[in-house]
């Protein structure tokens, strides 16, 4: 009677554990926008937030001086690349609202609501101006409607290290909120990636739609940086998230640094998910101090095995992701692109990539 128990058992657990789906991704295709092209009197770049709402591609721009957004098209063919074709430039310029004076924009993320079709913007702000990051939303024509009230970890600038605020966000699977996470560790939870292994929590917070609150939120540890120092820069931070299922993300981690020129970028891309013994950390004010569990993660794409396929061999500074439309075989695609900083750092590419998304 035990044995038949212990077999049924057995049976039950891998059958379970035969039905779990692994993820993969792969590379299909690059596209190059040609730098400082013009387009209705701004120049194309700064591309740091991308998202894919009905048929359409949504851009921001990360130019404190003219935040605004560009709609795209972006055609894929034989699952490739065809084209990429700009619509419109749009710029936060509401002069009704007091937000945009009081705000120091420096937009990092977009995503459109499906219900609504109200844009969201992620800011870090500047915590060298004395600006806070904000979360805010608009009209299709750049109008400010409202913002979020942040938790209070975020409002502690003297906590917050400059450029390493709110730097992705990302819909939730069930539209009934979003997250948002940062690019950098808090003073008051860790210490930044260095070449040996260290406490570098980042936090990913999920927003609820309706009560427009921080409801939970989760720790990320970030890797340590690789290659042996060349400049007196060396970090690492998250650039982009997206769910793509219910509690599980793609997350970018990007290494830069300097004294590698334009070989200066690490870019990978994790999966990471929320299991029922993950730490909701949102009432905890100092992660140095308490005990929690983060996100489970793993390695699904190291940009280095596939830069001979890329321009100049070259994965440049990806900050946006997106899924794409389905392609020829059903997968899913997932679009990215990076930001060229308008070239003020020296030359960088306005990349876009196209990876499959193969679940077996």
């Amino acid at each position: 009677m035990k044995k038949n128990v212990l077999l049924v058992f057995f049976f039950v657990f891998f059958f379970h554990c035969s039905k779990q789906k692994k993820v993969s991704l792969f590379f299909l295709d690059e596209y190059i926008v040609k730098d400082s092209t013009q387009f209705q009197n701004t120049i194309l770049g700064g591309f740091s937030g991308l998202d894919f709402s009905n048929n359409t591609y949504y851009l921001i721009v990360d130019d404190a001086k003219n935040p605004r957004f560009v709609k795209s098209n972006i055609i894929i063919q034989k699952d490739t690349f065809s084209s990429v074709q700009f619509i419109n430039t749009t710029s936060l310029k509401d002069a009704t609202s007091p937000f945009f004076r009081e705000n120091y924009l420096d937009l990092e993320s977009i995503f459109v609501d499906k219900e609504t079709q109200e844009i969201n913007f992620v800011s870090e702000g500047s915590i060298y101006k004395n600006k806070k990051p904000s979360i805010f939303v608009t009209d299709l024509n750049g109008n400010f409607k409202y913002e979020y009230k942040l938790p209070s970890q975020f409002l502690k600038l003297e906590h917050i290290k400059h450029n390493a605020v709110f730097e992705a966000s990302s819909k939730s699977s069930n539209n009934k909120g979003f997250w948002v996470a940062m690019e950098g560790v808090l003073k008051s939870d860790g210490d930044e990636p260095t070449f040996h292994k260290t406490l570098s929590p980042i936090r990913i917070t999920y927003f609820d739609k309706k009560t427009k609150k921080a409801t939970k939120q989760y720790a990320y540890q970030l890797e340590h940086i690789y290659k042996p120092a060349k400049g007196n820069i060396n970090l690492n931070g998250v650039t982009a998230i997206l769910e793509y299922k219910e509690n599980h993300f793609f997350v970018v981690e990007r290494i830069y640094q300097s004294g590698y020129g334009t070989y200066g970028n690490i870019v990978q891309i994790f999966e990471a998910y929320i299991d029922k013994k993950t730490t909701n950390i949102l009432a905890i004010d100092s992660l140095k101090n308490n005990s929690f569990i983060p996100l489970k993660k793993r390695l699904l794409l190291n940009f280095n095995d596939i830069k001979n396929k890329l321009t100049d061999g070259i994965v440049d500074n990806i900050e946006g992701i997106t899924l794409g439309p389905k392609l020829a075989n059903g997968n899913q695609s997932l679009v990215l692109v990076a930001d060229d900083n308008f070239q003020i750092y020296g030359k960088q590419l306005n990349q876009f990539i196209l990876l499959e998304i193969d679940e077996n």
